[in-house]
């Protein structure tokens, strides 16, 4: 098992300390740079003064992409599932 690594990640000018598995410290820091970037947009975009009302922001846009992605695998399964349906009534109807 690997050893655990410790790392300070900076969200919204706040340092926060953490021990991870060494696998997770890519994602995690993907994850905080997206989230500031996403800080700078609104504050851009908004008159927003409160960093919580901006966090709350960016989670619930963080939340309703992993939502849509979530929709859209479904209705892709959907989709195959039928194809898949018709083409073997395809293949029936040339075999009988």
């Amino acid at each position: 098992m690997a050893e655990k690594l410790k790392i300070k990640l900076s969200i919204a000018d706040r340092v926060y300390p953490l021990t991870i598995n060494p696998e997770q410290e890519e994602g995690l820091r993907k994850a905080a740079k997206n989230i500031d970037a996403m800080i700078k947009q609104f504050e851009q975009s908004y008159a927003v003064r409160d960093k919580q009302d901006v966090l709350a922001m960016c989670a619930l846009q963080f939340a309703a992409q992993v939502e849509q992605k979530s929709i859209d695998k479904n209705d892709d399964m959907v989709n195959v599932a039928s194809r898949l349906s018709a083409l073997n009534e395809l293949l029936y109807d040339h075999l009988s």
